[in-house]
C-alpha cells in the first residue's frame, strides 16, 4: 500500500514537474553560463540584415515628398519640384470622377487630369463663359487667366472656340471648377458650406456678358452633363473627409511643438512623482488593499440593508404598482424604482455577492497578506537598487528610436514606387465607364485614350516590404522589452538570494545583469520575441479579414473570424506571461528559452492560487497608484494650459486647442507611470518565483531560508543553526 501511494506521488510530481534541487554553492544568479538558443541568435542577426538591407533601398529609392505633398498629372511635386516651386496647390478638372472611385479615391487618387497652382479657384467657372467669347473675338486676358489648363497649353486672345472646346475635350482644359477650399494642398470644393445649401439639382453661377448683362450658366463636364450638388458631394466626401482630418492633425501638431517645453516638464514633474509614490508604497500598501477590501465590503452590505429595507417598506406598504411587459420596453427606471421586486432582485444579488466575497476574503485572507508582503518587499529592493528605477529609460529609448527608425522607413518604402495612370476616355466610347477609372501604360493608344498620372506607387514589391517592416517592428519592439525585463530580474533576483541584504547585494546588480543578457541570452531574447511578434502579425492578418468582411452576408465566417480574434488575443497574453517568467528563470539559472519557460510554468502550476491573488493584488496596487499619477498630473495640466493659473499665464503659447497638449501630457504621463511601474510588477513577479524556489528548496535548517524576516514570520518560518553530521565533517 506505501509502494503504491509513493508511485502515485511520483507520478502527480512528474505531472507538475519536479522542484529544483538544493545547491549550497547557489548565492543568486548564476556567473557560470554559456549562450543558449544559438540558432535564433542568427536567425535574429539575419532578419536584422535583412531590415537594413530593406530600409537602404528606401532611402536609397523613396522620396517622401510624394507622399507629402501633392502632385500633377506630370508626376511633379508641387511646391517642391523646380517647374512648379512656386505652385503648391493641386486642382482637379473633373471633381466628379472621384465619386466613381468611392472611399478608395484616398488611396488611388482620383482619375482625372490635375495640375499645381498658385492658388485655389474662389469663383464658379464653365468652359462655356470662355467659348462665347471666343467666337465673337472678344476674348480678353482676364477670361483666359480664369481657365485651368495644364502646363503645355498656351491660350492667347487670338485662340478660336473650335480650340478652346478641343483642349477641354481632350482634358488638357477643365471643363468646369467650383469654389474651393486648401486642405492639406488639395483644392477641395466648399461643397459643405455652399453647394449643398444651395443647389442641389444643377449648379448655376452668373457672369457678365460681352455686352454687359449678366448671363447664368449652367455647371457642365466635357460630355455636356449637368454637375449638381449631389455629385460634387459625392466626389469630394471622402476627399474632404480625409484632408480635413490630415489638416486637423497638422494643426494637432502644430500645438505639440507650440507647448513642447511645458510638456516635458510636466513629464519630468510626473517621473518625480512615480518615483515618490513607489518610495511610499512600503508603508502604504497594505493601507490601501485592505481599505479598498473593507470599502467594498462595506458597500455591498450597504446596497443589501438599503435594498431589503426598500423592499419591506414597499410590501408593507401595499404597493400596487406591478412589473408589465410595455413598461419593461419602455425602460422606465424610475418605475422600475417603485417595484418591491425590484428591490429584491437588489437584495439577492448584493447578498449573494457580498457572500462570495466574504467567503473569498477568508479562505484567501493568508495568501493576501503574502501578497501585500512580497509587493512592500518588492518596494525594499527597488529602494536598495536606486537604479532600477532608471534602467527603464534606456528601453523606453530604445523604442522611441525603433519608432522613429521604422517610421522612417515604412515611409521611404511607401514612397519607392513608380507612376500609376488611369485611362480617362475621352475621344473614344470603346470600353465601360468602368474599365475607363482602370489602370493603364502612359504609352498604351490602343483606343485612342489619354493615360494620365494619378499618384506614385503600385510596386508590386512595396506591400510585402511594408509587411516585412511590420513584423520587424513588433520583433524588435517585444526584443527590447523582454530585454528590459530580463535585466531587471537579474537584479532583483540577486537582491532575493543575497544572504545579508543589503550587504551581499552585487556592486552594479542591473549593469551586470544586462550584460550577461546581451553576452548570453541575445538568443533566448530572440526567441521569446519572435512567438509574440507571430501572434501580433496573425492577428493583425485576423483585423484585415474582418475588416473585409465587414459589408458580407456571412455569418459563419464573420463568427469565426471573431472567435479567433478573441482566441488569438487571450493567447498572446498568455504567452507574454509565460515569457516574463521565462526571462527570469533564464535570469537567474542561465538555461535555454523553452526549460526555463517549463520550469516557470510548473513553478507557478504548483502553487496556482498564490500566483492568481498576487497578480490580482498587485495589478490592483498598480492601477490605483498609475491613476493617482497620471490624474494628478492631467489636473495640473488642465488648468495650467487653459490659464487658470495667473502667475503664469505669459508663458503659455498661442494654441489652437488648448487640450492638445493636456491630453499629451496625460498619455506621456500614463505611459512614464505604466513604465515605472512596470519596474515594480517585474520586481514583484522576480521575488515571488524566488520566494516559491525558496520555499521548495530550503528548510531553513541546513538550508537557510533567503527570504526577508517579515515573509518568514507570515509564514511561521525561522533560519535554525544548523551543525552538520561529524561524519560530514572528518569528510
Amino acid at each position: 500500500m506505501g509502494s503504491k501511494d509513493k508511485d502515485n506521488e511520483e507520478i502527480e510530481l512528474h505531472k507538475n514537474g519536479t522542484p529544483r534541487k538544493h545547491d549550497k554553492n547557489f548565492k543568486g544568479p548564476i556567473e557560470n553560463r554559456s549562450c543558449t538558443d544559438i540558432i535564433c541568435c542568427l536567425i535574429f542577426l539575419v532578419f536584422i540584415f535583412g531590415l537594413l538591407a530593406v530600409s537602404i533601398l528606401g532611402f536609397v529609392w523613396g522620396n517622401p515628398n510624394r507622399l507629402l505633398h501633392p502632385t500633377d498629372s506630370s508626376g511633379l511635386i508641387c511646391g517642391y519640384d523646380a517647374e512648379v516651386k512656386d505652385r503648391p496647390y493641386l486642382v482637379y478638372f473633373d471633381i466628379s470622377k472621384c465619386a466613381q472611385m468611392g472611399p478608395s479615391a484616398v488611396a488611388l487618387g482620383c482619375p482625372t487630369p490635375q495640375v499645381c497652382r498658385k492658388s485655389c479657384t474662389t469663383e464658379y467657372y464653365v468652359y462655356l463663359e470662355t467659348v462665347s467669347k471666343a467666337s465673337i473675338g472678344l476674348l480678353q486676358q482676364a477670361d483666359i487667366d480664369k481657365m485651368v489648363c495644364k502646363d503645355s497649353i498656351t491660350i492667347t486672345e487670338s485662340t478660336s472656340e473650335e480650340e478652346i472646346q478641343k483642349y477641354v475635350g481632350d482634358n488638357d482644359c477643365a471643363a468646369y471648377y467650383v469654389e474651393t477650399t486648401d486642405i492639406v494642398g488639395r483644392c477641395i470644393p466648399s461643397i459643405f458650406k455652399t453647394i449643398l445649401e444651395t443647389a442641389k439639382d444643377a449648379i448655376t453661377y452668373t457672369a457678365v456678358n460681352t455686352d454687359g448683362s449678366n448671363i447664368t450658366y449652367n455647371l457642365t463636364n466635357t460630355d455636356n452633363t449637368l454637375i449638381s450638388g449631389s455629385v460634387i458631394s459625392q466626389g469630394t466626401g471622402f476627399l474632404a473627409l480625409f484632408y480635413s482630418a490630415s489638416q486637423e492633425a497638422e494643426m494637432v501638431f502644430k500645438d505639440v511643438v507650440s507647448a513642447w517645453h511645458l510638456i516635458v516638464i510636466f513629464l519630468v514633474i510626473a517621473m518625480v512623482a512615480c518615483f515618490v509614490w513607489i518610495v511610499i508604497m512600503r508603508w502604504i500598501t497594505g493601507f490601501m488593499v485592505w481599505f479598498s477590501i473593507f470599502a467594498v465590503l462595506g458597500v455591498m452590505g450597504f446596497g443589501c440593508y438599503y435594498s431589503y429595507s426598500q423592499y419591506y417598506d414597499l410590501k408593507n406598504s401595499n404597493s400596487t404598482s406591478e412589473f408589465g411587459i410595455a413598461q419593461a420596453f419602455a425602460l422606465n427606471f424610475s418605475y422600475y424604482l417603485t417595484l418591491k421586486e425590484t428591490w429584491l432582485a437588489f437584495g439577492c444579488t448584493t447578498a449573494t455577492f457580498l457572500i462570495i466575497f466574504l467567503l473569498i476574503l477568508i479562505f484567501l485572507c493568508h495568501r493576501i497578506c503574502i501578497a501585500i508582503k512580497l509587493i512592500e518587499e518588492g518596494s525594499k529592493a527597488i529602494g536598495n537598487m536606486i537604479f532600477t528605477l532608471f534602467w527603464p529609460i534606456i528601453p523606453f529609448l530604445l523604442q522611441i528610436i525603433m519608432i522613429a527608425y521604422m517610421a522612417v522607413a515604412a515611409v521611404f518604402v511607401a514612397s519607392m514606387g513608380g507612376r500609376e495612370y488611369y485611362r480617362n476616355d475621352t475621344s473614344s466610347q470603346i470600353g465601360s465607364d468602368l474599365l475607363s477609372d482602370l489602370p493603364c501604360n502612359e504609352n498604351d493608344t490602343t483606343f485612342g485614350e489619354f493615360c494620365g498620372f494619378v499618384k506614385y506607387g503600385g510596386d508590386q514589391y512595396i506591400i510585402p516590404l511594408e509587411v516585412f517592416l511590420l513584423f520587424m517592428f513588433f520583433w524588435l519592439m517585444n526584443f527590447i522589452i523582454a530585454l528590459g525585463q530580463m535585466t531587471l530580474a537579474g537584479a532583483f533576483a540577486s537582491y532575493y538570494w543575497a544572504v545579508n541584504k543589503p550587504k551581499d547585494i552585487p556592486t552594479m546588480p542591473v549593469l551586470s545583469s544586462f550584460y550577461r543578457s546581451i553576452r548570453y541570452h541575445l538568443g533566448s531574447l530572440a526567441f521569446g520575441s519572435l512567438i509574440i511578434a507571430i501572434i501580433k502579425m496573425i492577428r493583425v492578418l485576423l483585423e484585415y479579414i474582418d475588416a473585409k468582411l465587414k459589408n458580407s452576408e456571412n455569418p459563419v465566417a464573420k463568427f469565426l473570424i471573431k472567435c479567433m480574434k478573441c482566441c488569438f488575443w487571450c493567447l498572446e497574453k498568455f504567452i507574454k506571461f509565460l515569457n516574463r517568467n521565462a526571462y527570469i528563470m533564464i535570469a537567474v539559472y542561465g538555461r535555454s528559452f523553452c526549460p526555463a519557460a517549463k520550469d516557470a510554468f510548473f513553478l507557478i502550476f504548483r502553487n496556482v492560487v498564490r500566483a492568481m491573488v498576487l497578480d490580482k493584488v498587485t495589478d490592483y496596487v498598480l492601477f490605483i497608484s498609475k491613476l493617482v499619477v497620471t490624474a494628478g498630473v492631467g489636473v495640473g495640466a488642465y488648468f495650467w494650459f487653459q490659464g487658470k493659473v495667473d502667475f503664469f499665464t505669459d508663458y503659455l503659447p498661442k494654441l489652437n486647442y488648448y487640450l492638445v497638449p493636456v491630453i499629451v501630457v496625460i498619455m506621456g504621463t500614463y505611459v512614464i507611470a505604466a513604465t515605472f511601474f512596470n519596474v515594480y510588477t517585474m520586481a514583484v513577479d522576480t521575488l515571488f518565483l524566488c520566494f516559491l524556489e525558496d520555499l521548495e528548496v530550503n528548510n531553513g535548517k541546513d538550508r537557510p531560508y533567503r527570504m526577508g524576516k517579515g515573509l518568514q514570520k507570515l509564514l511561521s518560518k525561522k533560519n535554525k543553526k544548523y551543525e552538520e553530521p561529524e561524519e560530514e565533517n572528518r569528510a
